[in-house]
Formats: C-alpha cells, structure tokens, sequence
C-alpha cells in the first residue's frame, strides 16, 4: 500500500470511498466543496494495486495559531480494518508538521482518534459550533499559545 498526494484522476475513486466508507454521500460532497473552495491543506489517498482504498483530508481553518481541520478520514468497507485508517492518519500528522501547523482539530470518536494524540480535554476552551465531547486537537508541539478563543471550519462545512 503506498500513501500519496491526491491527484485530479483520482477525485471520482474517493468521492467513491468516501460515499462508501460513511454509507452515505455527504461526507464526499464536503470533499468536493472544500476542493472547489480552495481549502485543502493536504488531501492524501492509500493507493493498493492501483486502486484507491482510503482518503484523508486535512482543510484550512481559522484559529488564534496556526491550525487545520481533519475530516473526511475513510477507509472502503473491504479494507477496514488492516491499518489502512491509521497509516492515512500518521501520514496527515507528519504532513500537517511539514506545513507548519501547530495543531490539528477533528471531530470524532475519541477512542479512536487518542491513540494519535488527540485530546478533548485540549480543546475544551475553543469555541466552534463542533464544541462538545467529540470536539478534539492534537498540538503538534510542545502547547498551543493559547488554549481558548474561537475555531471556524472552512466554509464548506456549514453547508454540509
């Protein structure tokens, strides 16, 4: 399995796994406005025998630090569960530190994203209208300069 960047052949095949993935199409529509906005920081695919298998999204956001939103993460149903989510996930972080991001905010299930570092706790002071017990950040260096004001979301997902 190789991890890459995304490249414009491949917009249909995530729109497909990401479809996939979430049982549903609004999640791929969040990929495609956040392309068609602008906003991607770093969108990368799992890519086996030629096949696109997994996506990744990291998109720009507002912060009182330099920060990015990670959503979409999908994994096709047919390889869940063989590291393919994970590998996408190191894979984000270490380019999230190659662009100089101080953290990264993603809403999910903290059981799943703790075991790369996020915490709710850390992201308890911001305010954003995805505050709540799902709401989490990964500082990426030793402490954010600050540890409260107000996050937005690329624009695209307000419209989701």
């Amino acid at each position: 399995m190789d991890i890459r960047a995304e490249q414009p052949q491949d917009t249909t095949a995530i729109g497909e796994v990401v479809t996939a993935a979430f049982g549903q199409a609004d999640e791929a529509r969040l990929v495609e406005e956040i392309r068609a906005d602008g906003d991607i920081a770093a969108s990368l695919v799992a890519v086996l025998d030629g096949k696109v298998i997994g996506h990744v999204l990291l998109s720009k956001m507002q912060a009182p630090f330099s920060a990015m939103a990670l959503a979409p993460l999908a994994v096709h149903p047919a390889y869940q569960g063989q590291r393919v989510g994970g590998t996408l996930m190191r894979t984000a972080i270490a380019r999230a530190r190659l662009l100089d991001a101080e953290a990264i905010f993603v809403q999910g299930d903290p059981a799943y994203y703790s075991r790369f570092g996020f915490k709710v706790e850390a992201a308890s002071g911001f305010t954003s209208p995805y505050a709540g017990p799902h709401l989490m950040v990964l500082v990426m260096g030793g402490a954010l300069p600050v540890s409260e004001g107000e996050i937005s979301h690329a624009p695209a997902f307000s419209r989701l």
